[in-house]
């Protein structure tokens, strides 16, 4: 009897230890668990904040996020053109041979100035046929006259006078139409009268500039046989230009008629001219897969000469956003971040997603709200001494 009663003391104490050592193993392991895990999910925080002194954290500053109205600008390659609309191509009325040429490139002229002299077998026909229906008309109106003189004599019946006065209304209507093929080709009424007094054909007419102008373009010489259809001179008024650009397709929906646009012509430095589009193409070209937008440019001091080439910044329409100024950005590891004010000198740098700089302006993607308080001044400094706080 009493060696199992021995037996059953030592299993009682064997399982005694047991239980002990397990309790004691698990106590350790707990404990090692808690000193590892505690510092590491303390250390985002304690990497990401800092809290500065009264005196260091006097030039700092900071501001209210609020949306602002961003408008973003599009840079297409452009060139100095002629303005068209005050573009004046000027040709001979008739064919014939040019006797003398009078300007030269570049000149300016006024409206009525002969740019040219023209010789025309045409042009002395028409002036035959207007003499003679002057002159018919002349006799036409003394006949005229004369007979209603005999009528009231009662030498001649009233149907003699109206025969006259019919033959005088169709040579009157014979001068007018001579006297306008005249003025087509070129005779004006000055040159007309002349005529008439001195019953000479003139030997040659003036090519005149129907309007003032410079002359960009002469494609004539003396003695040269030209036809109406050959295109002489070219005058323009520069006083305005066209400024016309090529946007790309894919952004071409984002351009309308009325938006503010930069030229800038590298021939003439750094001056900005401010322009309004006043059209856009309904077509793309195929070869550049772009469109066609044109302004019209103020050229009172004539420094835009057409052929120029320009460089035109579309500024599209405002979009309220968040943005941020480049001093309020640290970056580290090629990450964007800002330091949001906590108060009582503390701040807590955050990641942010931002977009392409706009005029020293970045918008905010993500990562901020509207009413946040953000370092806008001074957050190089805070993310130096939050670095030198973390290597002490």
């Amino acid at each position: 009897m009493k060696q199992p009663i021995r037996l059953t003391l030592c299993s009682l104490f064997i399982l005694f230890l047991t239980v002990a050592c397990s309790n004691s193993e698990d106590t350790g392991n707990k404990n090692n668990k808690e000193s590892t895990e505690l510092p590491v999910a303390n250390e985002p925080d304690n990497a990401n904040i800092i809290t500065l002194s009264e005196a260091m954290a006097e030039g700092i500053k900071t501001e209210a996020l609020q949306l602002t109205g961003l408008a973003d600008k599009i840079q297409v390659p452009s060139h100095i053109k002629v303005n068209e609309q005050q573009l004046i191509r000027v040709g001979a009325n008739v064919t014939g041979r040019i006797v003398e040429v009078n300007v030269e490139l570049g000149d300016s002229v006024d409206a009525g100035t002969a740019l040219a002299k023209l010789s025309s077998p045409e042009l002395t026909k028409a002036q035959l046929e207007y003499l003679r229906a002057h002159s018919m008309t002349v006799l036409n109106e003394r006949a005229a006259k004369r007979a209603k003189l005999l009528l009231d004599a009662d030498v001649i019946g009233a149907a003699e006078l109206q025969r006259r006065e019919a033959e005088l209304q169709v040579s009157r209507a014979e001068l007018s139409a001579a006297e306008d093929q005249l003025r087509l080709l070129g005779v004006y009424k000055n040159a007309v009268n002349d005529l008439v007094k001195r019953g000479q054909i003139l030997p040659s007419v003036g090519i005149s500039s129907p309007k003032s102008g410079t002359i960009i373009e002469r494609k004539v010489v003396a003695g040269q046989v030209v036809q109406p259809s050959d295109r002489l001179f070219k005058v323009a008024d520069l006083s305005t230009v066209w400024a016309v650009g090529d946007v790309p397709e894919h952004i071409a929906g984002n351009v309308m008629a009325g938006q503010h646009v930069e030229i800038q012509v590298p021939a003439l430095g750094n001056i900005i001219l401010d322009a309004l589009i006043i059209y856009v193409s309904d077509t793309v070209n195929p070869q550049t897969r772009t469109v066609m937008v044109r302004t019209v440019v103020e050229n009172q001091d004539r420094k835009l000469k057409p052929g120029m080439l320009a460089s035109m910044r579309i500024l599209e329409t405002p979009q309220e956003q968040l943005v941020l100024p480049e001093s309020a950005i640290v970056r580290e590891l090629n990450k964007d971040y800002v330091y949001l004010d906590k108060g009582n000198y503390t701040y807590l740098r955050i990641p942010v997603e931002l977009g392409p700089e706009i005029g020293n302006l970045r918008p905010v993607i993500s990562g901020l709200s509207v009413g946040q308080h953000i370092v806008i001044d001074g957050a190089f400094h805070i993310d130096s001494e939050r670095k030198l706080e973390r290597k002490e």
